[in-house]
């Protein structure tokens, strides 16, 4: 059969046809940050990718609260552009249910903080970093499933514009975010339990009043199982938005309900006009069993590498990114996508993240069960301790010391 071409909006081509067998290296699918690391670094090292994302608009719309730390990105290669930064803070404030606060720097905070983003923008960059190294980008182009010889993954087949088209590659990766798709088309198992998933609601909130030097994170019953964040965008502009379990949710609706009744509560926030609203969800679960299979891999939020604590995952994505980019690469130079040659994908993510990421779930397993008294006492406890690097492991080694009884179950993990 000849091989068909047919131009389609935007300047891209759609390819049909036999023609197709192979013609990409990598189909990476989405074009978050993690999609976008993956595409670049996979691009680099000498595979042939291409990248789709089912918006109109790389970035857009944001659901995100935008925290990230400057350290986070130099650990990928990242260098900050005034472009894409919002604001830089000094560091985060942790305030506990009857307000003790614990205030901490950017060197100390993790990698949440130290700087909010502006992620339409960032995101825009790191695709476009992409481009650069030779990613081809198709926009509005969603995958509905994946095409397979017996259960050999042989590419993904997409509609684009309308327009269902093959796309044929040897590997497919799944960048598609925490809704993903593509590990459950390959027989991955990514199913979630309600006390996993964290559901979300943000305002961007003008003509209030805060300390837009720090990110503030409000723990307690005023959001159960999560906390409320204040992340400054200006001196009087912030996104302020809740994540709760959805395991204590009882109703629809109910999580705008606790963020609108804190905020009127907060003399700060009281005043604040909305400008932007965003709701979504989030996965807090642990680690998969597993992100490949052959001539397939999963990355960022689809590989379940959010932090279960925080719920922030855009560092995390840009190291599993990085790593698969890598790993892809070199695949491609040797002509074999099997699950033995990415299983050094698998490796060098778990070497890097999985203890981290267990530990911070049984950690926010036994903070789901606190009282807000307890909080007030740990929020104090750590505000007097002299801990010099905020993380769930250090945390916990101070509550080792002083409140032995909370971390029974994990001693061996801290």
């Amino acid at each position: 059969m000849q091989k068909m071409r047919e131009n389609v909006p935007g300047g891209c081509t759609v390819i049909g046809g036999e023609g197709m067998k192979d013609k990409y290296d990598v189909v990476v699918v989405g074009a978050g940050p993690a999609g976008s690391m993956t595409a670049k670094h996979a691009a680099l090292n000498g595979a042939k990718v291409l990248m789709i994302e089912k918006r109109q608009e790389i970035g857009s719309p944001v659901r995100c609260g935008e925290g990230i730390s400057r350290g986070s990105l130099a650990e990928v290669g990242i260098t900050p552009d005034k472009k894409w930064i919002s604001t830089d803070v000094d560091g985060a404030t942790i305030v506990s249910p009857s307000g003790n606060r614990f205030v901490i720097d950017e060197k100390q905070a993790g990698n949440e903080v130290g700087m909010v983003l502006e992620r339409n923008m960032f995101d825009k960059a790191l695709a476009a970093d992409a481009a650069k190294a030779g990613v081809e980008i198709m926009l509005k182009t969603s995958a509905i499933g994946l095409i397979k010889d017996i259960d050999k993954i042989k590419g993904v087949r997409a509609v684009a514009f309308g327009k269902q088209l093959d796309i044929m590659a040897s590997c497919v990766v799944g960048a598609d975010g925490y809704e993903s798709q593509i590990g459950r088309w390959a027989g991955i198992d990514t199913t979630l339990k309600p006390s996993d998933i964290t559901s979300c609601f943000q305002y961007r909130l003008t003509n209030i009043r805060h300390d837009y030097r720090y990110c503030e994170f409000i723990i307690g019953s005023a959001a159960p199982g999560g906390y409320i964040w204040i992340f400054p965008k200006d001196e009087q502009t912030a996104n302020v938005g809740i994540g709760v379990l959805l395991s204590k949710l009882k109703r629809p609706g109910q999580v705008k309900g606790y963020l609108d009744k804190y905020i009127q509560k907060d003399e700060r926030l009281a005043g604040g006009q909305p400008i932007d609203a965003v709701s979504g969800a989030v996965s807090v679960s642990p680690p998969l069993d597993r992100t490949i299979t052959d001539g397939l891999m999963l990355v960022g939020d689809a590989a379940r590498v959010i932090d279960p604590i925080t719920g922030g995952g855009i560092a995390n994505g840009c190291i599993t990114g990085m790593l698969a980019g890598k790993t892809l690469g070199k695949a491609a130079r040797m002509g074999d996508f099997s699950i033995e040659v990415l299983g050094e994908y698998e490796t060098l993510w778990r070497d890097k993240l999985e203890n981290r990421l267990w530990r911070n779930w049984m950690a926010k397993e036994k903070l789901v069960t606190l009282s807000d008294k307890t909080l007030d006492e740990i929020t104090l406890t750590l505000s007097e301790s002299g801990i010099d690097k905020l993380s769930v492991h250090n945390i916990l080694k101070v509550m080792r010391e002083r409140h032995p009884d909370l971390v029974k179950g994990f001693e061996e993990m801290i």
